[in-house]
C-alpha cells in the first residue's frame, strides 16, 4: 500500500456537518473538501451508511475520502437516520424512508454553494445496495454510482435466502444489526442529548429477525430494493466491483448484462472488503480507478472509462484449499464485451445417483462473508463434504480449461418428501488429492418454478430442475478433473428441512462456461491510500473457530471473536467488541438446529463509558422457528435499558 500525502488541493475536514431532511430530522455528516470549494465549487461524493462514522468506519474513511477530496471533490460520509450521530429512528434495511432520505441528501448536497451540482454515490455492502436503489429513484443531481460487494436481488442472492433457502446468515445478520445499532451517538458530536437519543433508539429497536424470517417467499418486501425488477430505472453510469471470495459474486455480471446505462465491472480475488484494503492479495488500486470514474462522470474529463473493457476479471489459479487464505495466485484479463463471445456453454452429461441425507455435510463450506477477522473463513478441502454427497467425477475439455461465468445444473429429481433442498458444488480435483471448491449453488425444490409462489414436490414423481451456480473465474490446469457434488443439506450454511429426505437424480447435466481464444491482459493499478488514522492497540484480540461434540452427542461449532481494545488517537474513543456464536445440531434430527449469538460492544472516553450486551437465539422445530432477542444497555455500570423479544415463525 502506497500512502499519498500530497494532493492537488489542500483538504479541510468537518466532523459534523448537519444535513436537514424535509421532516426536520438532522443527519450528521463527516465532510472533507478542498479549502477553496466555497469559491470554486466541486462535485460531491456521498457514502451513506448506518455503520457509525465516528467509530465504526472511521479507519476506512480516513484512507479514502481525503484522497478524493484532495483531487477536487467534496466527500460526505453520512450516518443514516437513527444510526451513529444522526437523529431519528432506524426501521429496517433499505426501507422506503432510507431511500427517500438518500435522495433528499443528494438534493441538499447539490444545492450547497460548495457543490458544483453534480453528485456521485459509492459504497460497499449496505452502501453498495442503497447506492443502486437510490439511483433507481433517479434523483436529478446523481450523475454516477460505484457499487461494491452488492446484489441486484435482495431475496435469492443476498444474506437472507439463497436459491429460496434460508441462510443461517439471516439470523447471524439480524444479531449483528441488533448489536451495531444498539450503541449511542457520540456526546462529542451531539452534546448532552446523546442519552435521550440513545434511549429513544433502544425503545424503538425493530425485531428484524422475525421480519426477515417471516417473509420466506420472494414477495413485495424483497422486491422493494431489488434493482433487477427494473434495470431501466437506473440511468446514472455504474461501476460495479466485487470479489469471487465474497458472498456477493454475481452482481457485477448481472449489472453489465442488465443495465442500459453506461456500466463497467471489475471482479477480483477479494473477500468482503474495498479492493485497495483487501486482506487477500493482490489488492487493487480502487482509489485510482474510482477517480477515473468520478472525473469522467462528475467533471466531464475524458479519462477513457467509456472504452474500458465491459468486464475485467481476475482468473483464479488452482491452489490447495486453505481456510486461512492471504493470497490467491492468478492473473487479470479483460473481456471487451459481456456476455463474452469467447465464453461458450459446454454441457456434460453426468448420469444418475441417489443423494444421501447427511446433516454433517457442510462443515467445509466456509463463511458467507470473508472479512479477514480471523482463521477459518474460507472453504477448506471439500473431501469431508464430498464423502457425504453424491459425486460425479468427470474430465473437462482437453488441455488447460478456463471457467468464466455461471455453471448451470439441470436434472430430473424424484423426492420421497414434499419439501427438499438441493445443493450443488463444483470442485477442482487436484493431483495432490484435495478437492477445492470452485463455485456452489442451491435451490429450495419447492421453488423450482417460482421464488414467489412455491409449491410442494409431488412425492415419488419426476420433476425437472435447473439452476445456476455462482459466478466463477477459474483456471483448471491440464490433468485436473472436476467433481459435481450434490447434497440435500448444508449445515451450518443453511437451515435444513424439518425431515430427512431421499432424492433420486437422473439425467444430471452440468453446463460449464468455457472461455476459448486468446486472453487480453489487464494491469490492475497498485493500491494507494491517504494518510492512515492514528490508533493505539491497548489489548490485542483473537478469533477461534472449532467443531466439537457435546455430552448429548450433538455437533457444536463455536466461533469466538475478540477485537481487542483500541484507542483512537484523533478522537480519544476507546472501543471494544466481542462475539460468540454457538451452532448446535443433533445430526440424527434435522429439526434440532439451534444457534445462540452473543455480542458485547463498549465505548469510552475519559469518565464516559457505555456498553451494550445482546443475545440472539434461533431454534428450529418440526413446524417452525423460535426466535428471541435479549438486549441490555449500560451507562457506566448502571443498566439503563433491558428488553426481550420473542416470536415463533412457521416454516
Amino acid at each position: 500500500m502506497t500512502v499519498v500525502d500530497t494532493f492537488p488541493h489542500r483538504v479541510v475536514e468537518n466532523a459534523d456537518m448537519g444535513i436537514p431532511l424535509p421532516d426536520g430530522t438532522r443527519l450528521s455528516a463527516r465532510v472533507w473538501m478542498p479549502e477553496d470549494a466555497a469559491d470554486h465549487p466541486v462535485p460531491a461524493i456521498l457514502e451513506y451508511l448506518p455503520y457509525r462514522k465516528t467509530d465504526g468506519t472511521v479507519v476506512r474513511d480516513q484512507g479514502m475520502h481525503p484522497y478524493f477530496a484532495g483531487h477536487g471533490y467534496a466527500c460526505l460520509r453520512v450516518d443514516r437516520r437513527g444510526c451513529g450521530d444522526s437523529e431519528g429512528l432506524f426501521d429496517d434495511e433499505y426501507s422506503p424512508q432510507e431511500l427517500q432520505d438518500g435522495a433528499d441528501i443528494i438534493a441538499w448536497i447539490a444545492a450547497q454553494p460548495w457543490c458544483s451540482g453534480a453528485v456521485g454515490i459509492q459504497g460497499i455492502s449496505w452502501g453498495g445496495f442503497n447506492g443502486l436503489q437510490i439511483a433507481a429513484l433517479r434523483p436529478p443531481a446523481l450523475k454516477a454510482v460505484i457499487t461494491i460487494g452488492t446484489t441486484v436481488d435482495r431475496y435469492a442472492d443476498d444474506i437472507h435466502y439463497k436459491g429460496g433457502i434460508q441462510l443461517t446468515e439471516n439470523i447471524g445478520w439480524a444479531a449483528t444489526v441488533l448489536s451495531w445499532f444498539s450503541m449511542p451517538p457520540d456526546p462529542a458530536i451531539v452534546g448532552d442529548k446523546w442519552r435521550a437519543m440513545w434511549l429513544q433508539r433502544l425503545e424503538n429497536t425493530p425485531f428484524l429477525a422475525e421480519t426477515w424470517t417471516r417473509h420466506r417467499d420472494r414477495d413485495a418486501y424483497w422486491k422493494h430494493g431489488s434493482v433487477c425488477e427494473d434495470f431501466r430505472a437506473i440511468q446514472a453510469p455504474v461501476l460495479a466491483i466485487g470479489g469471487y471470495l465474497d458472498g456477493y459474486r454475481n452482481a457485477m455480471a448481472a449489472l453489465v448484462e442488465g443495465l442500459e446505462a453506461p456500466v463497467k465491472a471489475i471482479a477480483g480475488p477479494w473477500g468482503h472488503k474495498y479492493p485497495h484494503i483487501s486482506h487477500i492479495e493482490p489488492a487493487m488500486g480502487y482509489l485510482q480507478e474510482a477517480l477515473r470514474w468520478w472525473d469522467r462522470w462528475l467533471k466531464g474529463i475524458d479519462t477513457g472509462v467509456e472504452t474500458d473493457p465491459a468486464y475485467r476479471t481476475y482468473v483464479l489459479d488452482s491452489v490447495a484449499p486453505s481456510v486461512s487464505l492471504t493470497e490467491r495466485p492468478g492473473r487479470w484479463v479483460a473481456e471487451p464485451e459481456w456476455p463474452s463471445p469467447s465464453v461458450r456453454p459446454h454441457p456434460i452429461a453426468l448420469g444418475s445417483a441417489d443423494i444421501p441425507f447427511d446433516l454433517a455435510c457442510g462443515r467445509s463450506c466456509g463463511e458467507y462473508f470473508t472479512f479477514g477477522f480471523g482463521p477459518g473463513e474460507f472453504p477448506g478441502d471439500q473431501q469431508y463434504d464430498d464423502a457425504r454427497s453424491a459425486c460425479f467425477d468427470f474430465d473437462p475439455p482437453p488441455g488447460e480449461t478456463v471457467l468464466l461465468g455461471r455453471p448451470r445444473f439441470s436434472a430430473t429429481i424424484r423426492s420421497d418428501r414434499p419439501a427438499a433442498q438441493l445443493i450443488a458444488r463444483l470442485c477442482d480435483l487436484r493431483p495432490d488429492g484435495t478437492s477445492a471448491l470452485i463455485a456452489h449453488g442451491m435451490l429450495d425444490l419447492r421453488r423450482r418454478d417460482s421464488m414467489e409462489h412455491p409449491h410442494d414436490l409431488p412425492v415419488g414423481e419426476d420433476v425437472a430442475v435447473t439452476f445456476d451456480l455462482d459466478q466463477c473465474a477459474y483456471r483448471l490446469p491440464k490433468g485436473h478433473r472436476l467433481r459435481l457434488s450434490l447434497s440435500s443439506s448444508y449445515w451450518p450454511f443453511v437451515w435444513s428441512e424439518a425431515e430427512p429426505v431421499h432424492l433420486a437424480v437422473t439425467d444430471a447435466q452440468i453446463t460449464l462456461p468455457i472461455r476459448t481464444g486468446a486472453e487480453i491482459p489487464w494491469d490492475a493499478p497498485p493500491p494507494e491510500s491517504a494518510r492512515p488514522r492514528r490508533r493505539r492497540v491497548l489489548r490485542r484480540g483473537e478469533e477461534t473457530k472449532a467443531w466439537s461434540t457435546d455430552a448429548k452427542g450433538r455437533s457444536v461449532l463455536t466461533i469466538a471473536s475478540d477485537e481487542g481494545e483500541v484507542e483512537d488517537l484523533e478522537n480519544d474513543l476507546i472501543a471494544t467488541c466481542t462475539l460468540k456464536e454457538v451452532w448446535t445440531l443433533d445430526e440424527r434430527d434435522p429439526s434440532s438446529a439451534h444457534v445462540r449469538i452473543d455480542w458485547t460492544r463498549s465505548m469510552a472516553r475519559g469518565d464516559w463509558s457505555v456498553r451494550t450486551e445482546t443475545s440472539t437465539e434461533m431454534r428450529a422445530t418440526a413446524t417452525g422457528y423460535d426466535i428471541s432477542y435479549h438486549l441490555e444497555a449500560f451507562d457506566g455500570e448502571e443498566r439503563v435499558f433491558e428488553r426481550e423479544f420473542g416470536a415463533t415463525v412457521p416454516r
